[in-house]
């Protein structure tokens, strides 16, 4: 990869930049930002940026602009998502179930009344989506899902649970996969739906992490009845939709920089604390060789990211190369979270309702809510699997 900017990214680099700097919500200080520890919180925040980014197409970069995207080539895209993690530039979270999943979605596989009628309010924010894949006995192995769709008449009646469903409680409208094909092989035999969460039998039961956050839920449905104009795709061929769904998610970039900014944070407040009894390094002073190596990690994920980016360029689709991204990432999210509460000590165990909590709590939470990050999006197993058997070239086992 060049890593050099050519004129025409140059100055769309220098646009970005004027723009968060003209237009985004300050930011209070290095490493101080407030966790938001429910989804809720997003609908009351950045309302203006987020109008500002709508009016460019900039909520969604990648969608074209007959859509309300922005068009952006891959390079435009990866300079924006760059440049708005640089500055810490704050996300439309509510969002991006909708933008990065379900949009794409729709834009490849919805027919036109399902774009002309979605499309528009997840531009708009107007409408939130969750997704339902995930069930209590089908999660790595997803297409073992048992959920049922049984048709009657012009509807599906739809009975079983999903669970691990990222802003359910606060969602419009669902992404849903559903068995139609009992008798099918379990990749065949499954429909997308799109399922509307006011329906009635749809149950939402909020589930609270260690972190105290409740982003995911579990959900249920009995006899909830579906149009079959809710179909994505076609009937019983939801499995291939899904797996597009699934690439979008995976493919994202950038997330080395929010570490790297972590790990920068860390130093800078070990630093500054070292003789004041908040910062573990004036009783260990090895640990600076531990920032290091986090430090170090954080730049290796951010060329594995270049890697992905240089593909999509050349009109390649990175497939086990982004699942290295989320494995090597997700990994280093948690190396970094125990080298933090390391650094921080004891008082890392503060959480943010606590005004002696180190930045602001943190590391407490990244701490906690760590855990997940080899779960969601695929565990590091399945991540494994893939660069295993696609990358590697390496057999399938039984």
């Amino acid at each position: 990869m060049d890593f050099r900017d050519t004129p025409e990214e140059t100055a769309f680099r220098q646009e970005v930049r004027e723009f968060i700097a003209r237009e985004a919500p300050k930011q209070e200080g290095t490493g101080d930002r407030d966790i938001i520890s429910s989804y809720a919180q997003v609908f009351v925040q950045s309302q203006q940026w987020f109008k500002k980014l709508s009016e460019r197409g900039w909520i969604a970069p990648a969608w074209p602009k007959e859509y309300g995207g922005a068009g952006m080539t891959v390079m435009q895209q990866f300079i924006f998502n760059e440049e708005m993690a640089e500055a810490r530039a704050t996300r439309p979270l509510h969002l991006i179930i909708g933008v990065a999943m379900a949009g794409p979605t729709l834009i490849v596989h919805g027919n036109e009344e399902q774009k002309k009628y979605h499309l528009p309010r997840i531009i708009s924010g107007e409408d939130i989506w969750c997704q339902g894949f995930s069930e209590p006995e089908a999660g790595s192995d997803l297409a073992s899902l048992r959920t049922r769709a049984v048709r009657e008449g012009d509807d599906y009646v739809i009975n079983g649970q999903k669970i691990w469903t990222t802003i359910a409680h606060l969602s419009k409208w669902m992404l849903l996969l559903a068995r139609t094909d009992p008798d099918a092989p379990k990749h065949r035999g499954i429909t997308y739906f799109i399922l509307d969460m006011k329906s009635p039998g749809v149950d939402v039961r909020p589930l609270v992490n260690m972190a105290g956050g409740y982003e995911f839920s579990e959900v249920f449905f009995t006899n909830v009845r579906v149009p079959k104009a809710n179909i994505i795709g076609e009937e019983n061929r939801g499995w291939y939709a899904a797996m597009s769904t699934l690439d979008f998610e995976r493919s994202a970039i950038g997330s080395a920089i929010g570490l790297r900014q972590t790990v920068e944070d860390i130093i800078l407040y070990a630093k500054e604390h070292t003789n004041d009894g908040t910062s573990m390094l004036c009783a260990n002073p090895m640990l600076r060789y531990e920032l290091v190596d986090r430090l170090l990690e954080t730049e290796v994920g951010r060329m594995l990211s270049y890697r992905v980016v240089s593909l999509q360029s050349k009109g390649l689709i990175p497939n086990y190369e982004a699942a290295v991204v989320k494995l090597y990432n997700m990994e280093l999210d948690q190396r970094i979270a125990r080298t933090g509460m390391t650094v921080l000590g004891p008082y890392g165990q503060l959480d943010r309702g606590s005004k002696w909590a180190p930045l602001r709590g943190r590391l407490e939470y990244m701490y906690l809510r760590a855990v997940g990050s080899t779960l969601e999006t695929g565990t590091s197993e399945i991540q494994r699997n893939i660069v295993a058997t696609r990358g590697l070239g390496l057999p399938r086992g039984d």
